[in-house]
């Protein structure tokens, strides 16, 4: 977590849980995408690839974006979060 935050990385994962928990202990950072659903490489790629198209050219400064495959779409859910200590 030290180097993402040092170097305004924004962090991929599915490890919901464990990463929320650390980036609310930052009081700015450069971004979370969560792919939700634990699937397979290509579905994966798939997600992540329609959240490049959601987020565009644009900054995800303490944004959260949680994509997800549900029947025949994929979502993606936007929201700000940051610690509960600097709001």
């Amino acid at each position: 977590m030290q180097i993402v935050v040092e170097r305004d990385y924004t962090f991929v994962t599915n490890n919901r849980f464990d990463f929320l928990t650390l980036y609310k202990k930052e009081s700015f950072h450069a971004g979370l995408v969560v792919i939700v659903p634990n699937v397979t490489p290509s579905r994966q790629r798939a997600l992540f690839n329609a959240v490049l198209e959601h987020v565009g050219a644009r900054e995800l400064i303490n944004t959260v974006i949680e994509v997800n495959f549900g029947r025949s779409q994929i979502d993606c859910v936007e929201y700000t979060f940051r610690s509960e200590a600097h709001i």
